[in-house]
């Protein structure tokens, strides 16, 4: 790689366009979701049971399911899943009713406690802060009530007869009956007519499931059954988990709370159990939330310290457990969700719906995500919420070389060789990435120094494997998820994990091929094709045969003459971007076939792209033995020659590529 920014063609940098103004597509779209989030918050006395219902059918359907394999029916299923939900409901309701009211019983009796405790607190420190806080304040207490009766004395004149105060009297109104029954019924009616209608809406879903899911389907994606019928599964099962792991993790969750708040001592354990277990719905912040009210009884209630240390210890340990070390263990990231997602979503929903905004935002947003991974409009949620990285292989190892970061470079390349070979990820990312840079030169847009980056980086990347093994990578079929489903981008960059034989041993080998470098891999004069050129090199030699890269002004009218091919048995050239009519392919084929008569040439595109050598006719035209589109066919290419069996001139299977 010794070629210089001066042996490529000059170019000026482009001139890049101003961003665009808005257009009325875009307007059109933010006022249709300022409509949306206007109708989501105005709404949400509708809203709120719907999708409680629908939420809690995703947590009953299980328990329908097996209900109906036991040959139950599905009406009795449903019923019986309903009634079951309503006793926990209730349950749990009964539970916390009986224990705040024994807790309400006791509060005199912690209030004396407390009384107690800041009594011993005044006579320390805190006393003698108090006292210095006082001090303070009546001295600016006297400062500003003299300020004011000077100020008084100066616009009123000399003092006047001062009117004398009257005494208002104020008197409630009698309250009537049926206000009565209002006040002390409506906070109890207006959450059962919400578990009510939360409740009739679960059994009408449950039993409809399918005629709606079909309705759906019909509704959003009939044209393409498969795409729809995958998102629909994927949302269900990445809900049905969450919702199904996340009841689990925090009823365990509360049960450590109790026990421990039991053997602590601490006043009515089960309900800070409950409350706690609830609480951890609220994502990062709502384990922490409800450990403040133990903490403060413990302190009402010991008249040391020792209990409110040994509460707090028991909130600040238990959570980042369960949080950070079970939770990924059970389920890792079944959610799909960055942690940024997760808390912009908590503070977007918990503004929208409140507390219940605060429970449902995870969920939520997961449906969002799924939804970003099949609809192609929609991918910017699955990009802005989802934790999947933003950038593919492809971009990301263009946009480190770009910026010079070989290492970085380096260290993702090392990532992605453990599920794939070296020749995979040379023809599936490097390559690409280095069109990719390719194409943006040709535009004008990479300036020299950018493009040195590349060239540095590039020969800092195949350097760095030389001693990397091209073999195909040991699968864990039980790490491998057949339900994951790949985003858009991963789509259109498939992996292939063939990966080339190994040549014979070198006594068994042609005459030819006993040399050093039997295989020359001649550079394009593109600006990037001599990387190219050192990744098949490398390749090749990995694979038994030995090769040398050249430069492509050593193969010039000019640099021809000097070209040293003694021991050469293949002529192999790059191309990163060949477009139109290759007439200087076509030269420097002659200059090859009249400098090493009966050597073979393949010509390697990198990787092809529409207009390059499509039509058949042209490829044999212009003279190569063979045309291939991959390092992987290169490396076959020359291992067949090698081995006896020359290249299949202007074969189709190799001249129209696509």
């Amino acid at each position: 790689m010794a070629a210089t920014i001066s042996d490529s063609p000059s170019r000026q940098p482009a001139q890049v366009p101003p961003p665009l103004v808005p257009g009325l597509r875009g307007l059109l779209t933010l006022a249709v979701g300022v409509v949306l989030i206007a109708a989501l918050y105005f709404g949400r006395e509708v809203f709120i049971p719907l999708v409680l219902a629908v939420l809690l059918s995703f947590v009953l359907a299980p328990v329908v399911n097996l209900l109906r394999r036991i040959r139950l029916g599905r009406v009795p299923s449903v019923i019986v899943a309903v009634l079951l939900a309503l006793g926990v409901i209730g349950g749990i309701g009964a539970l916390i009713g009986t224990q705040v009211a024994g807790l309400a019983g006791n509060l005199p009796q912690y209030q004396a406690t407390v009384q107690r405790k800041f009594a011993g607190l005044q006579q320390g420190w805190l006393g003698e802060a108090n006292k210095v806080i006082a001090k303070f304040s009546h001295e600016v207490h006297d400062a500003t009530q003299k300020a004011d009766a000077a100020g008084t004395a100066a616009s009123t004149g000399p003092a006047g007869d001062t009117p004398k105060a009257q005494l208002v009297r104020v008197q409630d109104p009698e309250i009537s009956p049926l206000a009565l029954a209002e006040k002390v019924l409506g906070p109890i009616f207006e959450p059962l007519t919400t578990v009510g209608i939360v409740l009739v809406v679960v059994v009408f879903l449950l039993l409809q499931r399918e005629d709606l899911r079909n309705r759906m389907i019909r509704l959003f994606g009939s044209s393409d059954l498969h795409r729809t019928t995958v998102a629909m599964d994927d949302a269900a099962g990445r809900l049905g988990t969450y919702f199904l792991a996340q009841l689990g993790m925090n009823a365990a969750f509360g049960v450590l709370i109790g026990v421990g708040l039991w053997i602590i001592g601490v006043p009515n354990p089960l309900l800070w159990g409950v409350f706690s277990a609830l609480m951890r719905f609220v994502p990062y912040i709502g384990a922490f939330i409800s450990g403040i009210f133990p903490v403060a009884l413990a302190a009402a209630v010991d008249p040391g310290w020792s209990m409110v240390i040994a509460t707090a210890a028991l909130f600040l340990i238990a959570e980042p457990i369960f949080g950070q070390v079970i939770e990924p263990l059970l389920y890792g990231h079944s959610t799909g969700l960055s942690p940024f997602a997760v808390i912009v979503s908590t503070l977007f929903w918990g503004f929208l719906w409140g507390p219940i905004g605060l429970i449902l935002a995870t969920p939520f947003t997961v449906c969002l995500v799924v939804l970003g991974r099949h609809v192609d409009s929609l991918e910017f949620f699955d990009v802005l919420l989802g934790d999947r990285p933003p950038l593919t292989p492809v971009e990301n190892f263009y946009q480190r070389m770009l910026a010079g970061d070989p290492d970085e470079v380096r260290e993702v390349a090392e990532g992605m060789l453990k599920d794939r070979s070296l020749s995979s990820y040379y023809d599936e990312v490097a390559l690409k990435g280095l069109q990719l840079a390719a194409n943006d030169f040709a535009r004008g847009v990479v300036t020299p120094p950018q493009l040195e980056n590349i060239r540095a980086s590039a020969r800092s990347l195949v350097e760095d494997f030389e001693s990397h093994e091209d073999v195909e990578p040991a699968v864990d079929a039980k790490a491998v998820n057949p339900s994951d489903t790949p985003t858009l981008a991963e789509r259109a960059h498939t992996k292939t994990e063939a990966v080339p034989a190994q040549a014979p041993p070198r006594d068994a080998l042609p005459e030819a091929w006993r040399g050093e470098a039997p295989v020359l891999c001649l550079a394009g004069r593109g600006p990037l094709d001599e990387a190219s050129s050192a990744m098949l090199a490398q390749l090749l030699r990995k694979h038994g045969l030995g090769a040398r890269v050249t430069p492509y002004q050593s193969a010039s009218r000019e640099g021809i003459r000097e070209l040293d091919l003694s021991g050469v048995a293949m002529i192999c050239i790059s191309y990163l971007d060949i477009t139109g009519n290759p007439s200087h392919l076509r030269y420097l084929l002659e200059r090859l076939r009249r400098k090493a008569p009966g050597v073979p040439v393949l010509v390697g595109l990198w990787p092809t792209g529409e207009g390059v050598l499509t039509d058949a006719a042209l490829g044999r035209a212009v003279g190569a033995d063979a045309y291939v589109s991959s390092l992987r066919e290169a490396v076959d290419a020359c291992l067949k020659v090698a081995a006896g069996a020359p290249p299949a001139k202007g074969s189709p299977t190799l001249v129209e590529v696509s």
